[in-house]
């Protein structure tokens, strides 16, 4: 790691999300009239890096991508809008043969919750190639964001990478692959943060309660992370490490849209942990970042400036 002002650096997919809004999520089978459309950046790679850019022109961090997209209109879009989130995109790599990938979502206008498919396209043409290119961000980051929605197999090499060179490793582990994730990569993870379906696929224990929560917690230490955060959706968050454990309550907003809330969630957690917060004082602004990101529609758009997450957590004090 090295220079005054840390990095944040995300290793993940970037997706161009078309959402149509509705008033129920269709069941299978089933053909519904959505309300209005629209598309926009989203994958939840490029979420986290938009989303810690935002909170980076209020703050002193700075954040970079490291993923693939084609060379498509899909991928010009994506390229640009990230830009405009002040996102470092060195590390971004053009696949001519590969179309951008692409999600599908649905919206439930009344509950604010989402069903999403995702065609991973170019996400899923990452090699190791596209570590070894990105290797000075590797070594200069002071924290590396991952998730799965590239190989596991580069995953696991980013991580590698990162701890070699002292990065804080955090992990949002959507989606879990069949058999969970590799042996190898538990002890490499400095911080994983599944939400409430992924704790479940995880450790076969919903986290419904405080107690669940500590109870899946400690299971996730004990295959090797240093330190879970479990997202337990509107019920609030659990944090819990080798030296202690707590509950964040839920802050009161108004949700119309929780697509990009856990990205959002990462982002807050990692900008405050490269500025020198616990992991108490990190999740709880990590909690602020989410809660407001399901005021506002959309993924990558939907995450929230610093001053409104400062504003938030001087209300609930």
């Amino acid at each position: 790691m090295s220079g005054a002002t840390p990095l944040i650096l995300s290793f993940g997919s970037v997706n161009i999300d078309v959402t149509a809004r509705a008033r129920h999520i269709p069941k299978p089978g089933q053909t519904i009239h959505a309300e209005s459309y629209f598309i926009a950046l989203g994958g939840k790679g490029s979420n986290q890096a938009a989303a810690t850019g935002r909170l980076a022109r209020s703050l002193p961090v700075r954040a970079a991508l490291a993923g693939r997209v084609g060379t498509d209109p899909f991928g010009i879009q994506a390229r640009k809008k990230l830009l405009e989130f002040g996102v470092d995109l060195t590390a971004l790599r053009d696949d001519p043969d590969t179309p951008t990938g692409l999600a599908l979502i649905i919206v439930d206008d009344t509950s604010g919750e989402n069903s999403i498919t995702v065609a991973g396209g170019a996400n899923m043409a990452v090699t190791i190639a596209d570590i070894d290119d990105a290797d000075a961000l590797f070594s200069a980051a002071s924290v590396l964001m991952l998730q799965l929605e590239l190989p596991v197999y580069t995953v696991l090499e980013a991580a590698k990478r990162a701890k070699q060179a002292g990065a804080t490793v955090i992990l949002d582990p959507a989606p879990v692959p069949e058999g969970g994730l590799p042996a190898q990569l538990w002890p490499l993870i400095d911080i994983i943060t599944p939400n409430e379906s992924e704790t479940l696929s995880l450790v076969g224990l919903a986290p419904e309660t405080t107690e669940d929560a500590a109870r899946a917690a400690a299971m996730l230490i004990n295959r090797g992370v240093r330190a879970t955060v479990v997202k337990m959706g509107a019920r609030g968050v659990w944090w819990q490490d080798e030296t202690g454990s707590g509950f964040i309550p839920p802050f009161t907003v108004t949700a119309v849209d929780t697509v990009a809330a856990g990205d959002c969630f990462n982002a807050g957690l990692a900008t405050s942990l490269a500025l020198g917060q616990n992991l108490a004082e990190a999740t709880r602004v990590a909690a602020a970042c989410g809660a407001l990101a399901t005021t506002r529609y959309g993924a990558a758009q939907a995450s929230p400036e610093w001053e409104d997450v400062a504003a938030l957590l001087r209300h609930s004090t």
